[in-house]
């Protein structure tokens, strides 16, 4: 399993950002805006390695996807061989996993409460019920969410309280409980705060 079941505070306090968007997250980097360990408060960032600069990035990229290391590794790789720029490729085949789709669409309010719902089934695409959460999806699919998950009240209360609005290369339908993959999702469509520059650097090397 890749997901990461640690404490979730600590990591973002060490990567200097809110990784899963909890309001935990946000209070503990409000609170202690250092990194956490004994010597949390007499570190000083601004003397961070190159090596230290771009394992964090990657890190970031991981712990935000929820990815073990050697999925991260085999994407990169992926992403490597494929005609483009590397760092691009690397990100819009995350964007691309079904469980990130799920959270874009605006049904969970984190990617791992999503990889969650796709995991117990409540996702089909093109009307096949789809269980994993790396699923990537394709120009054309149809994403929905299944009949006996609209009802639960933790969907209503994340349409209605986050109202988050799906990107530009999702359309969303079905009254919200459906989007479209319009295009492959390009860099400028992609919020994630990651240099993927540093990340492809690390692994070149």
């Amino acid at each position: 399993m890749a997901r990461y079941t640690g404490p979730r505070a600590r990591v973002s306090r060490r990567l200097g950002t809110n990784i899963w968007g909890t309001k935990g997250e946000t209070k503990a980097l409000e609170n202690r805006p250092y990194p956490p360990g004994e010597h949390g408060r007499t570190r000083r960032r601004g003397t961070s390695s190159e090596y230290l600069v771009q394992l964090q990035e990657k890190q970031k990229a991981r712990f935000t996807y929820g990815l073990s290391e050697k999925q991260f590794r085999n994407l990169y790789e992926q992403a490597a061989r494929r005609p483009g720029v590397t760092g691009d490729n690397m990100l819009q085949m995350l964007e691309r996993r079904l469980d990130n789709v799920v959270y874009r669409a605006g049904w969970a309010a984190t990617r791992p409460q999503a990889r969650q719902f796709v995991g117990h089934g409540h996702v089909s695409v093109n009307g096949r019920r789809v269980d994993i959460p790396s699923f990537r999806v394709r120009k054309g699919d149809v994403v929905t969410l299944r009949d006996k998950a609209r009802q639960m009240v933790v969907v209503q209360w994340n349409r209605d309280v986050l109202d988050r609005m799906p990107p530009l290369w999702l359309e969303s339908g079905d009254e919200g409980f459906a989007v479209t993959v319009l295009q492959l999702p390009e860099r400028e469509q992609i919020d994630v705060p990651v240099r993927e520059q540093l990340i492809v650097e690390l692994y070149s090397k």
